[in-house]
Order: structure tokens, then sequence, then C-alpha cells
């Protein structure tokens, strides 16, 4: 994959899926839960180092969070599944410490922002495709949590959207190694290009 993956970074947007403290610190209500995985992977280090570089070589640097009201009235009032452990754990509270992007990862001058994800798609409640059209960019490169969640459905969407999908399989993490490497060795390639962060920031 090394010697073949070619990136144009002024058609390309490295999109950063939830990098906010309830995932990414101690601390914060889904931490514990993706830590080990975090660790094995050194997601945090390896992501932080590629979006330098990105920004640098003049990819869009796009970050993803989600967050809702308190009183989740976005959702339903009876909501299952991973949404309802994050209103169990009240999680993702606009305006709270846990919602906040990690400080490693603080949006940059130029840096976009893309507001509105409530749910686990982030082109589904989100201007996410406007701006990637309106921008001429046809490469997402896809970084964040859950590997098998929120970045998995971004990855599926982009896929059928018609983008040129790039997975980072050392800048995700799961609940587990084993839902990590599931979705990594059999759902990713389904979908998208998955590489190493330094495979990426070689071709830029």
């Amino acid at each position: 994959m090394t010697e073949s993956l070619t990136i144009n970074p002024a058609t390309t947007a490295l999109v950063l899926i939830e990098f906010q403290n309830e995932f990414t610190s101690p601390g914060g209500v889904l931490h514990d839960a993706v830590a080990e995985v975090m660790d094995s992977t050194g997601m945090l280090g390896n992501t932080t180092a590629l979006v330098d570089k990105a920004r640098k070589a003049g990819v869009t640097i796009m970050h993803a969070p989600i967050t809702f009201a308190p009183g989740y009235g976005e959702l339903t009032r009876h909501p299952y599944g991973i949404l309802k452990g994050v209103v169990d754990g009240n999680a993702f509270v606009k305006g709270t410490w846990g919602a906040a992007i990690v400080d490693d990862l603080t949006p940059a001058a130029g840096d976009i922002l893309i507001e509105g994800k409530r749910g686990l798609d982030t082109f589904a409640s989100t201007n996410l495709d406007f701006i990637l059209r309106s921008k001429g960019i046809d490469t997402i490169i896809l970084a964040g949590f859950l590997t098998n969640c929120c970045v998995e459905s971004t990855m599926r969407s982009g896929y059928e959207n018609g983008y040129r999908v790039i997975t980072l399989t050392d800048c995700t993490a799961a609940t587990s190694t084993a839902e990590h490497e599931n979705a990594i060795a059999f759902d990713y390639p389904m979908f998208s290009e998955p590489v190493a962060s330094a495979e990426v920031a070689a071709a830029l």
C-alpha cells in the first residue's frame, strides 16, 4: 500500500471524529472504556503528529465533535444502544469539559469545525458533505472514536457518497481490542483504504 498511496493535499480533508475529553482524557466518562486500545495504538500521539504534518502540507483539517443540549432533547426519550450509554453517563453535554476537544488537537486557524453531529454518521446531521463539495475535496482521511461505530459509519457514507476514503488504523480506538481489530480487518477494506498514519504522512 505504501508505494501506491498518493494524496493531493489540495483535494483532501483529514476528518477528526470526536477527539473530545470524554474519550481522550482521564476523567472523561468514556475514557476508561477506550484507554486500552488508545494506549496500544498510540492514537493520540499519532493523530497529533499527522495533523501537524497534514496542516503544513495544505490538507484541510476538520473537527467533528458530538454534542448535546442538557437533557438530550435532540434524542428519542427512550434511547437504546450506544446513545443510551451516552445519556446514562451524561456525556458530551455542550459547554462542559467532557464535550471539549482535547487540548492536543485544539482547532487552529484555518481548521473547520463541523457542527451539529448528534449521531453516529458524521454526514447524517451535519453540513459535512456540503463543505467538502464546496471546497472541491474528493478524498477524506478518517480518524477518531469509535473504530467500529462513528468512524465506521462515516466511512460507509463517505464511500457511498463517492469520496475516496482513507481510514487510519492507528488513529482510531474502540471499547475493546477485539472490536477494533475486527473492524479494521473485515469492514474497513470493504469501504476504504485502511493504512497507518505513517503511510499517509509519507505521501504528503
